[in-house]
């Protein structure tokens, strides 16, 4: 079974890494959606934009993604009146629509064979509970309908079964097809872009940011790294914004199923975590994706489990489907149900917690910073505002930071999985204790030993193995690592520093035989 999402088979078009200093009117850190919309606006208005990743364009979340374009927020309708009133929900729904509109725009603009298509967009009762949710999303229903969002209740949902709305006109598309249409784009109009380019030291006076070493100088900073990085905002101020942040994994399955089994549609339930569903319709046979089974990075016991979990709920609603995929993406969450997207710092531009709606807050976040960056005023800058002052839901707020201190002393008083690296099998991941010191130690398929510190780079918590995804996650604050300690997912910036496996004699290679200590297992940074 393939390990990886349908959008990732594409090939992408490549660009070279940052080998040289020089000077831009705006630089975007992060080749992503929101990176690259940002960047397309950008040199449509005619600024000097350079976009960089630490990666490959669209390589991060933004190809995780099971790509529905809606509207339609996590947070129900209702939730969001209660918290920023009747205009503050109705201009939250408005970007959503927005941001589905702009890409469509930019599709029939560039020409870009993406397989945009809008579809309707179900919101059902749960799969989990046989509890009558008529009259809560009879409710929302009207909300909406007030709102001027086409939106139609229904007693039994097509192929659910369950009581549920209809929202019309919303979309889909082929993400990673999409933004290697905005990619060329960006190119063709004399954008600069750099992948394998890793942000490094801010200065200001004049703003610069070292890049591979070299020394880029810019007039405003775009981060678009899905989770910010501190840059001019300082450890304090990034620290902050990252105590109204929650990561959380998500997975998926995709499925072939008989054709015209399912509506071509998109589908959500009210659980909570939440099941989503997307249905495409091809020549020969249908495909489905199916995710869910959500929980706090870092967090889950066995994650296997949430795979099993997804095939079971996905057999009964198609008993047919064959599943031939499966995968997890990392979604950041606030505690409001609202993104923050808005200047962190003088000049410094930032667009985080999009939740589920990645594909559409991302794009309303290149939107809002192309905005930014040209000094216009925007319609969702106070609504969405990094330093909103107004703490909705303060009891979420202070549970979802518990964490930190609770996983850090756990785990570092907790006893380790072993003390040796022969105790580590192929394909697995254990922290050991080697030494005196908590060493994250890997094997791969080939039975080569990785070993690093089991330290998170960000503040100081011990990562644990993600089993299914071959990662090292940070339970604290949803940090991911390769399992050659390289970044995966922030806020932490820097890797896993490395480690060796403890001998006398010489150092450990592929077969096990050991080696030599070169250096020592490092501590928290922060």
């Amino acid at each position: 079974m393939e390990s990886k999402t349908p959008w990732q088979d594409v090939r992408m078009p490549k660009f070279a890494t940052l080998e040289d200093d020089f000077k831009c009117d705006v630089l975007i850190i992060g080749g992503g959606i929101t990176g690259l919309t940002a960047a397309y606006l950008l040199t449509k208005a005619g600024q000097r934009v350079c976009v960089v990743d630490r990666q490959r364009i669209g390589q991060g979340d933004t190809g995780c993604t099971t790509a529905h374009l809606t509207c339609v927020t996590d947070a129900r309708l209702s939730e969001l009146v209660n918290v920023f009133g009747r205009d503050g929900a109705r201009l939250a729904w408005g970007g959503g629509a927005a941001a589905v509109n702009t890409i469509e725009e930019i599709v029939r603009a560039e020409e870009i064979k993406c397989e945009f298509r809008r579809v309707p967009g179900f919101l059902h009762a749960s799969l989990d509970s046989e509890r009558d949710e008529s009259s809560d999303l009879q409710r929302d229903c009207r909300l909406a309908e007030e709102f001027e969002f086409p939106a139609v209740f229904l007693p039994s949902v097509p192929h659910i079964g369950k009581p549920g709305i209809r929202f019309a006109n919303q979309a889909k598309f082929h993400p990673m097809r999409y933004v290697a249409g905005l990619a060329r784009a960006v190119a063709d109009e004399g954008g600069l872009i750099f992948e394998e380019s890793t942000a490094g030291e801010f200065s200001e006076g004049p703003r610069a940011v070292k890049i591979n070493g070299h020394r880029v100088e810019c007039g405003k900073i775009v981060m678009a790294t899905h989770v910010p990085l501190a840059g001019e905002s300082g450890t304090i101020g990034a620290t902050l914004l990252q105590t109204k942040l929650a990561s959380y994994s998500t997975y998926a399955i995709g499925a072939k199923i008989p054709r015209d089994a399912v509506p071509e549609a998109s589908f959500w339930d009210t659980s909570d975590p939440y099941y989503y569903l997307r249905i495409d319709h091809g020549e020969h046979s249908d495909y489905a994706i199916f995710g869910g089974q959500d929980h706090k990075t870092g967090q889950a016991g066995n994650v296997e489990s949430r795979f099993a979990e997804l095939e079971s709920h996905l057999h009964r609603l198609i008993p047919k489907a064959k599943s031939d995929r499966r995968w997890s993406g990392q979604v950041v969450e606030t505690h409001d149900g609202l993104p923050y997207i808005g200047e962190s710092a003088q000049g410094q531009f930032v667009a985080t917690g999009f939740a589920g709606n990645g594909m559409t807050f991302g794009t309303l976040g290149g939107m809002m910073a192309c905005d930014w960056a040209l000094d216009r005023k925007n319609p969702w800058r106070d609504l969405l505002s990094v330093n909103r002052k107004k703490l909705h839901g303060v009891f979420d707020f202070v549970k979802e930071n518990l964490d930190y201190p609770y996983y850090l002393v756990r785990d570092r008083l907790a006893g380790t999985e072993a003390r040796s690296t022969r105790s580590v099998k192929r394909g697995e991941g254990k922290v050991l204790t080697l030494e005196g010191q908590r060493v994250a130690g890997s094997r791969d398929d080939e039975g080569k030993v990785t070993c690093l510190s089991a330290v998170c780079t960000h503040m100081g918590c011990i990562v644990h193995w993600n089993a299914a995804e071959h990662t090292w996650d940070c339970p604290c604050h949803g940090s991911r690592f390769q399992a050659t300690g390289e970044v995966l997912a922030g806020p932490a910036e820097s890797p896993l520093e490395r480690a060796e496996a403890p001998s006398s004699k010489a150092p450990v290679g592929n077969d096990g035989r050991s080696a030599r200590r070169r250096s020592s297992v490092s501590k928290s940074r922060r």
